[in-house]
């Protein structure tokens, strides 16, 4: 059987040693050992010992941006939601070491700030992006896109947490229930609602509850016009 790629084996080392001597105890060169591979081959594939804990958010930012560049103007929001379940099925995948990052990020206050700062980065393009979709460049745009890109980066860390936790069953649901209610604290402005793109956007999502019971609410939706 082959051995697991050299950056598998560095992470799976690392983490077993911040288990045994504890974060601050543990040296590149100890996790390079246990990896059986050299510091050369260490700095091959991360740049510091904090790397090898946490996820290749440029690689996941960079995904993010991918998404949110297939939307147009009135599929926006929705790859939004969509950029966020992206985000958050990374550290579903990710399983055990998830767990084990999240325990560790807890105890070394460095790496809480750290992952506060990658959190940074998130909500920052979800900004820019809100921001330019909204296309509306006063002062009182600016604070409505940066208290929608926060709320973003909340609902998504909220639900993180509560998977990370063992509290969640289902997090991808709960996940989409979470950017539900981001958007309805901050429906699209009169002017895109009622402008020229007439119609009505329905987007689909899995519901235990049976559809007699929730047509009346999605009509009511509808001519409100929240659903557009």
């Amino acid at each position: 059987m082959s051995k697991p790629p050299a950056r598998i084996r560095l992470g799976e080392a690392a983490f077993a040693l911040f288990d045994e001597r504890g974060y601050e105890q543990t040296t590149i060169d100890d996790i390079a050992e246990r990896a059986g591979v050299g510091r050369t081959t260490f700095f091959r594939n991360y740049r510091s010992k904090e790397e090898v804990i946490f996820p290749d958010h440029d690689r996941l930012l960079e995904l993010i941006r991918d998404r949110l560049a297939t939307s147009s103007h009135s599929t926006a929001l929705i790859a939004v939601s969509e950029a966020v379940r992206l985000v958050l099925l990374h550290y579903i995948d990710e399983g055990d070491i998830a767990r084990r990052r999240y325990a560790l990020t807890s105890k070394v206050p460095a790496l809480r700030d750290r992952e506060i700062a990658s959190v940074a980065r998130y909500q920052r393009l979800f900004r820019e992006f809100i921001a330019d979709w909204m296309g509306d460049p006063t002062e009182a745009a600016s604070l409505r896109a940066e208290l929608m890109a926060a709320s973003v980066a909340a609902a998504h860390n909220h639900v993180l947490r509560r998977w990370l936790r063992g509290e969640s069953a289902d997090p991808v649901k709960e996940v989409d229930e979470a950017m539900r209610e981001v958007l309805r604290l901050f429906p699209p402005p009169a002017e895109q609602r009622d402008g020229h793109d007439h119609g009505t956007t329905v987007v689909a999502f899995k519901s235990s509850i049976d559809i007699d019971t929730l047509l009346p609410s999605l009509r009511r939706l509808v001519e409100d016009g929240s659903a557009h």
